[in-house]
């Protein structure tokens, strides 16, 4: 009886910090939400979490249209999806040459990648940017480069690891059917490895998504800009404009927030298998 009671109790207590950590991510993006439904009148007599009297979507309508958001939304919807195709291509290709091939290096090479999951991603931004800049990639090219770069140390460890857990039957089978290295990678290997993919998609979707300091220092043209550094832009011309920046920071988060739904089962299953890897 008394096990079960601190049982109990001690469940009880789990269940309560985990509700109120749920909480304080949740609280915020529900008051954000909320306030971008408001007008700047109503948010400035309650800034509580009270819905206004009525749905005000002219934020919504300003943020899109007037301040050019959709321009932000659109090039970092562009980055986002070719530097996650590129890191998806590269690092899986790569995990499961180190998985399953033998060369010279081998081993020493795949140490370097190790190493550079070490490296405070800030601490590389002055080189990339002096190296792009000799390069005269100072653009969209060069962004969509450096975030690749930065993507594929993780992402090759994480897949490596599923790869290695892989029986190799099924890969001596398609060879027996007359499959080469690539067909057996893109027919056996991918679907195999289906959850790591969707934790590295929704990695490094949020790693691009979100960048700020490297997309500032590449980009000074407004038509190139992505979301994040066109957000600060907005919120420098609308400082007192609340709601309207409330508003932009709402279509900001959604895309992500779609996308980890879209993906929840993959993702979770690619987390918990990759715990109990040895």
């Amino acid at each position: 009886m008394y096990y079960q009671i601190k049982k109990i109790i001690t469940l009880l207590c789990l269940h309560a910090f985990l509700i109120s950590v749920a909480l304080s991510c949740i609280g915020p993006f529900i008051w954000m939400v909320n306030a971008s439904f408001k007008t700047e009148t109503a948010f400035s007599n309650d800034h509580g979490l009270v819905p206004a009297a009525s749905i005000n979507l002219d934020n919504y309508k300003k943020a899109m249209v007037s301040e050019h958001l959709w321009v932000y939304f659109l090039n970092s919807v562009f980055y986002t999806f070719v530097t996650v195709l590129l890191i998806v291509l590269i690092s899986s290709l790569a995990a499961y040459g180190f998985s399953r091939l033998q060369f010279p290096g081998k081993n020493a090479i795949f140490f370097i990648f190790l190493t550079a999951m070490m490296i405070p991603l800030p601490a590389g931004f002055v080189p990339i940017y002096v190296l792009l800049n000799k390069l005269h990639l100072v653009n969209r090219t060069g962004y969509i480069m450096a975030m690749t770069n930065m993507g594929l140390s993780l992402s090759i460890y994480l897949l490596k690891t599923f790869f290695d857990q892989l029986p190799r039957d099924l890969e001596e089978a398609a060879h027996i059917d007359g499959c080469n290295r690539l067909q057996i990678w893109w027919h056996v290997g991918i679907p195999l490895i289906a959850p790591a993919l969707a934790v590295v998609i929704v990695f490094n979707a949020l790693n691009v998504w979100n960048e700020f300091v490297l997309a500032s220092l590449l980009f000074t043209e407004d038509s190139f800009m992505p979301l994040q550094v066109g957000l600060m832009e907005i919120y420098h011309r609308n400082i007192v404009d609340h709601t309207l920046v409330m508003a932009a920071l709402t279509i900001a988060a959604l895309p992500i927030i779609l996308l980890y739904l879209k993906m929840q089962k993959q993702f979770i299953k690619g987390l918990t298998a990759g715990a109990v890897v040895s």
